[in-house]
C-alpha cells in the first residue's frame, strides 16, 4: 500500500542519449519525484518487424530508474503503430469521417476493428507483462494512451454489423428500431447497413438523417475501443494478476462512453489540461466526473502540464502558484496521485514546446522547477492522510453519454443546446456554495442521495424512470429540465404527451417546445426577483404539480415556467427553460435547505473548499483561486497539515493568491 501520493508523470528517455539519464534521476529526487511513466509510445522501438522484439534499452531504463528508487507505471506502447505494420498491412490505418483513408502518421492511426492491430497489440502487452511482471516497483498498467477518435473503414463497417446483429437478433427488430420505414431506409440483409458519415448519412459531423443509425454507431465505435482496451487488460492480468491496470482517460471526451468503460478499469485515472477560458467550476466537475466512475473511489491525476500546453491556441504560461493551486484542486476532489507531462522537454515534434519538469536548459534553476520541487516536498510532508479518502456527498448529476450523443444529434429544437453547457450550470452553483455533487450514471445507486439532479434528460432508457420513481417516492428531490423524457434508448419518441415516462413523476404535461434565436428572450419572476428565459421554452400543463413562476411575455405568458409535484415522500421540480446564474444559484438553495443540505463552509468568492473524508477524519482543502490575499475564520479545532502546526476555532486563515491550506479535523 502507498504511503504517501505518487509524485511524478511520463518520462521518454528513449528520446535521449544515456548520458542524460543519470542527470534525470539526480534532478528527479531533488524535485521530490518518485515515480514516472514509460514506455508510452515505443512500439516502433520495441518490434522493428512482426516477429522480432527488442527490450535491451527498455531495460536498461528499467534497471535504471528500479536502481534509484523509482515507481513505475509501465504504459503498453499501443497508441501508435510502427510504419512497417501500415506498409505491410494497410488496413490497420484508420478511414476518416469524410471517407478519406489514412497513411501513416500522428497517432491514434489504428483501426480498432483491425484484426492485424487487435493481434500485435495484444501480443506486445502480453509480451511486457511476461518481461517486467516480476519488477517490484510496478505500481499500475497503462494501457495505450488517451484513446479517441473514429473509424469509418470497411473493418469497421463488417464489424458494425456483427455489433447490430448481435444487439438487435433480427433485422426486423432492427428495422423497428430504427425507424426505417421513414425515408425508404428498410433494410431487407446485414450487409445492405453502412457507416454513417459524410458519405451516407450525415451533412455535418453532427448533422444526421438518421439519429438511430447514427446514435448507434457512436456506440459501437466506443464498444471497439473498449475491446481494444480489454484485450491488453485480460493480457497483462494473466500475467500479473496483481498490478492494477488503468488508462488515461480525458474528461468529459464526447466519442467514449467513460461510464461504460470504468467497470474494466481497476482505477480511474485523466489528464487535465484546462484551457484558458474555463471556469474553476468546469476543471472542478471534470474532476467530480473521474471520482464518479468509480463510485467514489479515488482516482489519479495522470497528466497535467507544468506550465503550457503547446496544443492550445495560445501557450500562456501557468503563473507562479497555479501549477501548485491546480494540483491541490485534483487532490481536494478525490485524486490520490499527481503526475505530470512531461518529465524532461522534448526536443523535436509537435511537443518540443510543451511545458515540462526539466527545460530546455536542462538544469534546476527555472521558476517551473522550483515550483515542481515545493509541490514535491509538500506531499512528502503530507504522507498518506489523505490516501484513499471520499467525498462525502448528498447531492449528485446524472450525466449519460447516451444522452449526450442522442440530444446533439438530433435535428431540433436549437442548434444552440448543448448537454454539457445545461450540466455545468447546474454544478457551478453548487460549486460556488461549497456543496460537493457527485457525477453519476443512470445505473449508479440514488438512494444515497437527498438531490438528484438530471439537466436535459432527452433520454429515458429501460429502468431509469422506475429507479427515479422510487428515489422521489422515498423521499428525494428529483429536479430535470426542458427537453427531458422524450425518447427511448433508440432514439425513438415516447408518445402519449411529454415528458413521457416521466410524466407521473413531474405531475406535468409538456405540449409545445419553443426554441428561441440568441436575440430573443423571455422572462420570469421567482422568488421575488426577475430572470431571463431564453434557448429553450416548453409550454405546460399542470396535472398533479404546483406552478411556482410563470413566463413574463409572449402568446405563453402566463403558464408555467418552473413546477413542483409531491410525489410519493419526495418532490420532483421541472424548469421548463435556461436561465440566468442567478436563478440557479437562488432555485438550488431552495431545494438544499428543503432537504437540510449545508454547504462545507460558508462560500467566499474565488475559494474553493472540498472535503475528503477516512476513518472519522475530515480534511479540509481551501483554494484561493483569486489574484488576491483571502482571510477566512476557521471553524473548529484541527492541523494545518501543509504548515505542521495546530489551529483554534477562529483562528484567521491567511490564503495568499493563488494559497492552498489542508486541515484536519
Amino acid at each position: 500500500m502507498a504511503k504517501k501520493m505518487l509524485y511524478g508523470g511520463d518520462y521518454n528517455p528513449e528520446q535521449w542519449e544515456e548520458s542524460v539519464w543519470e542527470e534525470d534521476m539526480r534532478m528527479f529526487h531533488l524535485a521530490g519525484i518518485d515515480c514516472v511513466t514509460l514506455n508510452v509510445f515505443s512500439w516502433a522501438a520495441l518490434q522493428p518487424d512482426e516477429v522480432t522484439y527488442r527490450f535491451e534499452r527498455l531495460d536498461k531504463i528499467m534497471d535504471l530508474v528500479r536502481k534509484n528508487n523509482l515507481k513505475v507505471v509501465l504504459a503498453t506502447s499501443t497508441a501508435a503503430h510502427p510504419a512497417w505494420m501500415a506498409k505491410k498491412y494497410p488496413e490497420v490505418l484508420r478511414t476518416e469521417f469524410n471517407g478519406m483513408k489514412r497513411k501513416f502518421g500522428s497517432r491514434h492511426n489504428s483501426c480498432p476493428n483491425s484484426p492485424v492491430y487487435q493481434k500485435y497489440s495484444r501480443a506486445l502487452a502480453e509480451k511486457l507483462a511476461e518481461r517486467y511482471g516480476k519488477y517490484d516497483n510496478i505500481v499500475a498498467w497503462h494501457i495505450s494512451n488517451e484513446y479517441g477518435g473514429e473509424c469509418y473503414c470497411e473493418n469497421c463497417e463488417k464489424a458494425f454489423r456483427v455489433w447490430l446483429k448481435e444487439k438487435y437478433g433480427t433485422i426486423e427488430e432492427l428495422n423497428r428500431a430504427w425507424n426505417t420505414s421513414f425515408w425508404g431506409h428498410t433494410f431487407y440483409d446485414w450487409d445492405e447497413i453502412v457507416a454513417p458519415n459524410l458519405q451516407s448519412e450525415h451533412f455535418a459531423e453532427n448533422r444526421t438523417t438518421f439519429q438511430g443509425i447514427s446514435l448507434d454507431y457512436r456506440r459501437f465505435n466506443s464498444d471497439s475501443m473498449l475491446n481494444n482496451y480489454r484485450a491488453e487488460y485480460e493480457a497483462v492480468k494473466a500475467v500479473t494478476p496483481h498490478i492494477p491496470v488503468t488508462t488515461n482517460l480525458m474528461g468529459f471526451y464526447k466519442p467514449l462512453d467513460y461510464q461504460k468503460w470504468a467497470k474494466y478499469l481497476d482505477f480511474a485515472s485523466w489528464d487535465n489540461y484546462p484551457d484558458t477560458v474555463d471556469t474553476n467550476a468546469a476543471v472542478a466537475m471534470r474532476h467530480d466526473l473521474i471520482r464518479g466512475l468509480k463510485q467514489g473511489a479515488p482516482f489519479v491525476l495522470m497528466e497535467q502540464t507544468p506550465s503550457v500546453t503547446n496544443w492550445h491556441p495560445y501557450n500562456l504560461l501557468k503563473r507562479p502558484g497555479v501549477m501548485r493551486l491546480l494540483s491541490y484542486q485534483a487532490v481536494a476532489h478525490g485524486a490520490d496521485a499527481v503526475m505530470f507531462f512531461q518529465m524532461r522537454r522534448s526536443i523535436g515534434a509537435c511537443e518540443k514546446f510543451h511545458g515540462a519538469v526539466i527545460d530546455h536548459v536542462g538544469n534546476e534553476n527555472t521558476r517551473v522547477f522550483r515550483e515542481i520541487s515545493q509541490l514535491g516536498h509538500e506531499l512528502e510532508a503530507l504522507g498518506g492522510r489523505t490516501l484513499d479518502s471520499r467525498t462525502p456527498s448528498k447531492t449528485a448529476i446524472l450525466v449519460d453519454w447516451d444522452n449526450w450523443w442522442a440530444l446533439e444529434y438530433s435535428a431540433g429544437p436549437s442548434c444552440e443546446l448543448k448537454y454539457m453547457d445545461e450540466v455545468l450550470l447546474y454544478y457551478t452553483a453548487l460549486y460556488e456554495k461549497n456543496v460537493p455533487a457527485d457525477i453519476i450514471s443512470t445505473e449508479d445507486d440514488l438512494s444515497q442521495y437527498s438531490v438528484v439532479i438530471t439537466p436535459v434528460l432527452y433520454m429515458t432508457k429501460p429502468g431509469t424512470d422506475e429507479k427515479i420513481r422510487s428515489f422521489v417516492k422515498e423521499g428525494g428531490t428529483f429536479v430535470t429540465t426542458f427537453f427531458s423524457g422524450i425518447v427511448d434508448e433508440h432514439d425513438l419518441v415516447i408518445t402519449g404527451g411529454y415528458p413521457g415516462k416521466l410524466r407521473d413523476i413531474l405531475g406535468i404535461w409538456v405540449e409545445e417546445t419553443d426554441a428561441l434565436p440568441s436575440y430573443m428572450k423571455n422572462s420570469f419572476t421567482w422568488n421575488g426577483k426577475t430572470h431571463e428565459a431564453g434557448i429553450i421554452c416548453d409550454i405546460m400543463h399542470m396535472e398533479t404539480a404546483q406552478p411556482l413562476a410563470v413566463y413574463d411575455s409572449d402568446f405563453y405568458a402566463g403558464t408555467p415556467v418552473l413546477s413542483a409535484n409531491t410525489y410519493g415522500k419526495g418532490r420532483a421540480y421541472y424548469v421548463a427553460t435556461r436561465s440566468d446564474k442567478d436563478f440557479y444559484a437562488d432555485f438550488l438553495q431552495h431545494i438544499l435547505d428543503e432537504q437540510n443540505i449545508t454547504p462545507i463552509y460558508p462560500p467566499c468568492e474565488g475559494v474553493e473548499i472540498t472535503e475528503r473524508d477516512k476513518d472519522g477524519k475530515r480534511y479540509l482543502f481551501f483554494l484561493n483561486h483569486n489574484d488576491f490575499p483571502v482571510t477566512l475564520p476557521l471553524q473548529a479545532e484541527g492541523t494545518s497539515l501543509l504548515e505542521n502546526r495546530p489551529c483554534q476555532p477562529g483562528t484567521p486563515l491567511h490564503l495568499p493568491p493563488k494559497g492552498v491550506a489542508i486541515y484536519q479535523c
